[in-house]
Formats: structure tokens, C-alpha cells, sequence
């Protein structure tokens, strides 16, 4: 019995035949009269197999109660339906009755709907007030978001004004401070403003006396000496506290560190395009400033000598000799034969053995470093009281009072592996340290670097004779190699002079 009604549940006949019902009622209107009437047969027909099924489930059922089970139900409910009809003739209720009953259960199914339309449209009012209050409360919160936006702006604006005034506040303190401090330095230099004047007063004397005399130079400078008259002069020019000497040594000071920040720089990146050695740079640009050194000095003998010479023989005055060549150098230091200098200097590194460039190189390419290397120490030279480098070998003893070691120097090593840039002196005294690169073994390292620089030196064959030099009186690295492998207690010290 379960099994059958629950086949007759899954068929959904009455699904079925309310779906007819509905598809017939759509087309009534439309279709013909005979299809209305198949239609309404279809729907008989299957209405009365579904009775059919329900006959059979009420008599399964009836059958499980015993011979009598379920009459009692039969009599009263379903034996009226079982007259013309389907209505009982002598029962209480009349086919009027069933319409009317049935018209109540659609009446109540309409109210029920009505209800449920009436519910459905209120809720879809309140979800729209509800939507009215949300959309409400978000451009609330954007108002708050707003407001909070522009508070935050204008308490970052006020910060940065607080932190923009108290930077100007300290600023001003120490422009205030660093005025006080001017004014305390100024008042400490006041009293050296008489011998300023004093000093202002003693140049325009001269420069009065200076506008009455003719040229010291028309084409030829030492032609002209021997009408050179000396100018009177408070001090003597050579004096080392000689304001001439003072201010020029100190500029001259000043443009050594600068040819050392820069002009050297510049030539090392000028060099770097022709050779990647960068130690060989190194050692063409020390060599190139001692070669100006010594060249100028030459030259400068030479100069001061022929200035003595000339104005020995119509010398009178006071003063001495000395003094007036020294007067008559100050007035004409750019009297110097500049471009023979640089060419001395480029032909001293075509010579030296211990720099090379490629083939397709010259030294000409670092030209401008030696024009000023050349001029500075001409200049230096021209001075009462001279300014010079320190003599500087490689394999010597590194002196920590002349030179400071480079960055990729051997901070244990004794012995200098080749020199950066020179010291600068004055008589004994160290004006200015040098720079060196310290290793250990510099002297044999030395010895091998040069018989291969010897060897592989493309200028050396096109340079000219060498200047006299003293050298090692061994013609051969290799040879002296040998020797100190064999008898190092007898080989010489790489201190001495004679060594190196």
C-alpha cells in the first residue's frame, strides 16, 4: 500500500492535470470547439485514472481492516458522492450546497492572496524605506569622512606651520650666533687695520713711482735691464715676512691642493682611456710634476742669473744687489719660456724607463697638466724664499712626516712601492705631505716592473739620447735577481744611495 501511493505521489498526476487545466484556460478563446472538447475529454480521461488509482488505494486500504474494515467511512462519505451526479439525494447537503462551499474556499483563497499581496507590498515599502535610511546614513558617513579629512588636513597644516616656524627660529639663532661670532672676529682683527693702511699707503707710493718710469719690457725682456731702476721699498723683498712673499706663497699653497683635487684627477681620466694600469698613471703623473720641478728650476737659474748679470753693471743705490734682482723677478714672474718647459718635460718621460703609454699614445695627451705643473713651479721658484718638492725615490724608506699612505697601500710595509704626489718644502720644513703607496718587497717588485717596462716600451725607441743620471751600476735586473737569491748578506741595501 505505502509503495503504491508513493509511485502515485511521484507520477504527480494532479500536477499534471492542474497544468492542463491552466494551459486550457489560456487557450480557450483561441482554440475551436472540437479542440476545446478533446482538451476536456484529455482531462476526463485522466482524471478518471487517477479515480481509478484512488479506488484501488481505498480498497488495499479497506482490505487491511478484515471483511469490515472502513465501512463505517464508506456509508458516510463516499456512497453520497455515488448518486446521480456524484451528489446524495436525500442527505443534508445539495449540489448548491458544494458550489457554495466551494465558492467560500475560493473567497477565502482570494482573501489569503489578497493578504499576502497586501504583505508582500508593505514589505517591499519598508525594504525600499529601509534603502532611503541606508543610502541617508552612508552619505552621513561621507559627510563624517569629510569633515575628518579636512580636521586632519588642517592639523598637519598647523603641525608643519609650528615645525616651518620653529626652523626659522633656529635658523635665525644661528645666523644670530654666527653674526656675533663675525663681529667678535672682526673686532679681534681691528688692530690690524693700521698696518693695512700703512701697507695701502706704501703700494700707492710705489705705484706712483712705478707710472713715472718706462716699460721694463718692449720686445725683449733682458734688453731692457739695464735701464731697470730699483723702487724704494719699506721692507726688504728678501724678507720672509715680505708681504709679496706671504700672500704668493699662500695662493701658490692653495693652487697645489687644487692641481692635487683636480687637475690630477683629471689627467688620471684622461690617461685611464689610454692604459687600464692604473699604477703606471699614477707614476706618469708624479714623474711629470718632478720633471716640472726640476725643468723649472733649470731655467729659472738660468732667468735669475742673467738678470744679475745685466743689472750688476748699472746697479746703484742703497740696496743690495740681491734685493733688486729679487724686486726686479717679483715684478716679471710670467717671464718664462712656458711651452719650452712643457716640452722639456714631455721629452724627460719619453727618457724615463720607468712609465710607459700603448703605441697609439703619447705623452702629449696629459699636456695640460704639465703647461700647469710647469707654471706653478716656475712660480714657486720665482719666490724670495723658494718653495720645492721633496727628492722622492721608489724602494726608499716611507716617511710618515712627509707622506701619508694610500688607500691600497700596506699599512706594515716599510718601504714605498712608488709615490702618488710629492711633499711640498721649504728649505727643511714640510709644508704640505705627499701621497705614497707602501708594499712589502717594493724593491725587488721595483726591479722586475722595470726590466719589463724596459722591455716592452714603445717610446723608448724614438726618444732621444738620455740626460746623464746616476744609476745602479748593474746593467741587469736579472743578474742583481741572482745575486741576492745566491748571497743575500752581500747584496746592497736598498737604503742607500747608491742602490737605487
Amino acid at each position: 500500500m505505502a509503495e503504491s501511493l508513493r509511485r502515485l505521489v511521484n507520477i504527480g498526476t494532479f500536477t499534471v492535470l492542474q497544468e492542463k487545466l491552466e494551459r486550457w484556460l489560456d487557450n480557450y478563446y483561441i482554440n475551436t470547439c472540437d479542440q476545446n472538447v478533446a482538451r476536456c475529454c484529455e482531462i476526463i480521461e485522466l482524471n478518471a485514472k487517477v479515480q481509478g488509482q484512488l479506488f484501488k488505494l481505498l480498497q488495499v486500504t479497506a482490505e487491511s481492516g478484515g471483511m469490515y474494515g472502513g465501512a463505517s467511512i464508506i456509508k458516510s462519505r463516499l456512497l453520497p458522492f455515488l448518486g446521480q451526479n456524484f451528489f446524495t439525494s436525500g442527505g443534508s447537503v445539495t449540489a448548491d450546497t458544494s458550489l457554495s462551499v466551494l465558492a467560500e474556499a475560493a473567497a477565502k483563497n482570494r482573501e489569503i492572496d489578497d493578504l499576502q499581496d497586501m504583505y508582500e507590498t508593505s514589505l517591499n515599502e519598508l525594504e525600499a524605506d529601509l534603502k532611503d535610511k541606508e543610502a541617508e546614513n552612508q552619505d552621513l558617513r561621507d559627510e563624517l569622512l569629510d569633515a575628518k579629512t579636512e580636521l586632519d588636513r588642517s592639523t598637519r597644516t598647523s603641525t608643519s606651520d609650528k615645525i616651518f616656524l620653529e626652523n626659522e627660529n633656529r635658523d635665525l639663532r644661528r645666523k644670530l650666533a654666527d653674526a656675533q661670532d663675525e663681529i667678535h672676529k672682526l673686532r679681534s682683527k681691528a688692530g690690524l687695520v693700521d698696518d693695512y693702511e700703512r701697507q695701502v699707503r706704501n703700494l700707492r707710493d710705489e705705484l706712483s713711482l712705478a707710472s713715472t718710469k718706462k716699460s721694463y719690457l718692449d720686445n725683449d725682456v733682458y734688453s731692457s735691464l739695464g735701464s731697470y731702476r730699483y723702487t724704494p721699498r719699506v721692507g726688504s723683498p728678501l724678507s720672509i715676512d715680505d708681504p709679496v712673499q706671504r700672500v704668493r706663497q699662500q695662493n701658490y699653497i692653495s693652487r697645489w691642493n687644487d692641481m692635487f683635487s683636480q687637475d690630477r684627477l683629471d689627467a688620471m681620466d684622461t690617461l685611464r682611456r689610454y692604459s687600464d694600469d692604473y699604477e703606471n698613471n699614477q707614476r706618469i703623473i708624479f714623474l711629470a710634476i718632478q720633471e716640472a720641478f726640476s725643468v723649472a728650476k733649470l731655467a729659472f737659474r738660468q732667468f735669475k742669473m742673467k738678470v744679475r748679470a745685466n743689472l750688476a753693471a748699472t746697479h746703484i743705490g742703497p740696496e743690495t744687489l740681491e734685493e733688486a734682482v729679487q724686486d726686479y723677478i717679483n715684478r716679471n714672474t710670467d717671464l718664462c719660456d712656458l711651452t719650452g718647459m712643457v716640452a722639456d718635460v714631455i721629452r724627460a718621460l719619453n727618457r724615463s724607463p720607468k712609465v710607459f703609454l700603448p703605441p697609439d699614445a703619447t705623452f702629449s695627451i696629459v699636456q695640460p697638466f704639465i703647461r700647469e705643473s710647469c707654471k706653478l713651479a716656475w712660480n714657486m721658484s720665482a719666490l724670495a724664499h723658494p718653495l720645492d718638492i721633496a727628492v722622492a725615490t721608489d724602494a726608499e724608506l716611507f716617511d710618515n712626516n712627509k707622506y701619508r699612505r694610500s688607500y691600497d697601500s700596506e699599512y706594515t710595509a716599510p718601504l714605498v712601492n712608488h709615490h702618488i704626489w710629492p711633499a711640498l718644502m721649504q728649505g727643511a720644513k714640510v709644508l704640505m705631505k705627499g701621497e705614497a703607496c707602501t708594499r712589502r718587497g717594493a724593491s725587488l717588485i721595483e726591479e722586475i716592473k722595470g726590466a719589463s717596462r724596459r722591455s716592452r716600451s714603445p717610446t723608448r725607441s724614438v726618444s732621444p739620447s738620455p740626460r746623464p743620471r746616476s744609476r745602479s751600476r748593474s746593467a741587469s735586473p736579472s743578474r742583481r735577481i741572482r745575486s741576492r737569491s745566491v748571497s743575500p748578506s752581500r747584496s746592497r741595501s736598498p737604503f742607500s744611495s747608491g742602490a737605487w
